[in-house]
């Protein structure tokens, strides 16, 4: 089951869209879906729970807690929608490509995707664009 939470003004316009492509990103990586929350925060928020349990004392824009158990995905992937709301702008994309960057980055991160060698952050960027327009295509 995959559920949004909102500590901000922030809500998707169509969750039901949402909810059908991350069904189709796990399935299209072998994955079926467990209990997954989708934390959609501030930046104070998600800045807050990277220094009590990461122990990071900078922003960022998603932080996610992995409690997947084999091929069936489960975690709390929190998202700062001031993050990336800003990075939109700074990376001139449109709003929505980013937080669906952003949340499909969430999920490659339970499905043990990793971004912190060059060799993974190119691979990891590959597969966000492909669930991006995974997106685009089934609306």
């Amino acid at each position: 089951m995959t559920d949004f939470h909102y500590e901000t003004d922030f809500n998707l316009e169509d969750e039901s869209k949402f909810l059908a492509w991350i069904s189709n990103v796990c399935m299209s990586e072998g994955f079926a879906l467990g209990d997954l929350n989708y934390i959609f925060c501030s930046d104070a928020y998600l800045l807050t729970i990277n220094q009590s349990y990461l122990q990071h004392d900078d922003y960022t824009d998603i932080i996610t807690f992995d409690y997947t158990v084999g091929k069936v995905l489960s975690g709390d992937i929190y998202i700062s929608t001031e993050r990336v709301s800003e990075n939109s702008v700074s990376f001139e994309v449109s709003l929505q490509n980013e937080l669906l960057r952003v949340m499909a980055h969430g999920l490659l991160h339970l499905m043990d995707y990793k971004d912190k060698e060059q060799e993974h952050i190119v691979v990891m960027r590959a597969k966000e664009d492909e669930k991006i327009k995974m997106f685009h295509v089934e609306q």
